[in-house]
């Protein structure tokens, strides 16, 4: 006898309802099909086009030298 006799299924079948009751198994099946519902929704989004970053208007600061340092901890 093997995994696909009807009475295999019945008899598992039988455990699962009297190990979880009716109403766990309802639970259980419908989250299962929220799960499948809710990546279908995801699947059939794809990818939606990124959006390109704001543009920033930043100036400068106008009292920076290169090359000079304003460290007063260095003595010589």
């Amino acid at each position: 006898m093997g995994f696909g006799s009807i009475w295999h299924w019945v008899i598992v079948l039988l455990v699962v309802l009297v190990l979880f009751g009716r109403g766990r198994v309802s639970e259980i099946m419908g989250d299962f099909g929220k799960g499948i519902k809710s990546f279908k929704e995801g699947m059939s989004e794809g990818e939606k086009p990124a959006v390109p970053p704001a543009q920033i208007d930043a100036k400068p600061a106008e009292d920076a030298t290169p090359g000079t340092t304003n460290d007063s901890s260095k003595t010589s």
